[in-house]
């Protein structure tokens, strides 16, 4: 199931106008974007009702995506390309 929605779409399709929802988003793209719509809204809906967790958690609704930029290490041009070694 795909979409920032699909937390309400699994739980069923009354639940879907039953909120009214407002989010702010900084950074990312829009895949990253989408992926944190969809696990606030699951964390939502679990601290509004804890029975939901049973019906979220198979479609895999409550998993974050842990990969982080690599940070710039020194005397490299990026994270791990180096510089461009000549030999005279």
């Amino acid at each position: 199931m795909e979409g920032a929605l699909s937390p309400l779409k699994t739980l069923g399709d009354n639940y879907l106008n039953m909120f009214d929802i407002e989010i702010i988003i900084n950074g990312g793209g829009i895949s990253g974007h989408a992926d944190a719509i969809k696990l606030g809204i699951s964390r939502a809906l679990i601290l509004w009702n804890n029975d939901f967790r049973l019906t979220l958690k198979p479609y895999g609704l409550l998993k974050r995506d842990p990969r982080i930029k690599e940070r710039k290490k020194p005397g490299l041009k990026k994270a791990r390309k180096g510089p461009t070694w000549s030999k005279r």
